[in-house]
């Protein structure tokens, strides 16, 4: 494989080299650990309860503009 100089790019073009790399993987490609697979069903076990101290997608995205503008 080439190695790739990324020496150059800026912190938020090495950003988005790793979003481009990490977007690129498949879901199914990289199995599971049985640590990982034990949380998100433990946190499956939980949502219900849990969902009742959520807030929406919407109301997140406000809360952060308003903290940091």
């Amino acid at each position: 494989m080439p190695a790739i100089d990324y020496s150059n790019l800026t912190p938020a073009e090495k950003l988005a080299l790793i979003g481009e790399i990490w977007d690129s993987i498949e879901a199914d490609a990289v199995p599971l650990t049985r640590a990982q697979a034990a949380e998100i069903e433990r946190r499956l076990e939980t949502l219900d309860e849990d969902i009742k101290h959520g807030i929406d997608a919407d109301a997140l995205e406000a809360e952060l503009d308003r903290r940091f503008p």
